[in-house]
């Protein structure tokens, strides 16, 4: 089975989608293909759970309707650290990002998660373009 864990972030709900019609659209999806939804709370004092995010539940229901079986998985702390430990956790092939678009300034102040994976993975990563108007 191929495997692939889906960084999700809990803020564009368009973001998961695109990452779960890519997904959708890899060869042989619907044969052989497990989704692992990931979202990584970096701050969660009350106990919300993946499985309430919206952005998870639409990544599903686009990945379920192309026949793509999901799991969802949960990590609290370093959203590219946890990803990064969770690909390796479930042994993912490989590992789907999408980035938001930030200036050269705010990436060098707040870090990029997508380029954190990226440059971080011992296994293959693909980013998905961030949604025209996100």
């Amino acid at each position: 089975m191929y495997e692939v864990l889906i960084g999700i972030d809990d803020e564009a709900d368009r973001r998961a989608v695109e990452q779960a019609e890519a997904v959708a659209d890899l060869p042989h999806a619907a044969d052989d293909m497990k989704a692992h939804l990931c979202h990584v709370f970096r701050e969660n004092p009350e106990g919300a759970s993946v499985h309430q995010l919206s952005a998870v539940r639409r990544a599903r229901e686009t990945l379920e309707a192309a026949g793509v079986t999901c799991v969802h998985r949960e990590a609290s702390g370093d959203p590219a650290g946890e990803l990064l430990a969770a690909a390796a956790d479930v042994d993912a092939n490989a590992i789907c990002v999408s980035g938001r678009k930030r200036s050269p300034t705010g990436k060098a102040m707040f870090g990029s998660v997508t380029q954190d994976v990226v440059l971080g993975s011992d296994r293959p990563v693909f980013a998905v373009p961030a949604p025209q108007n996100d």
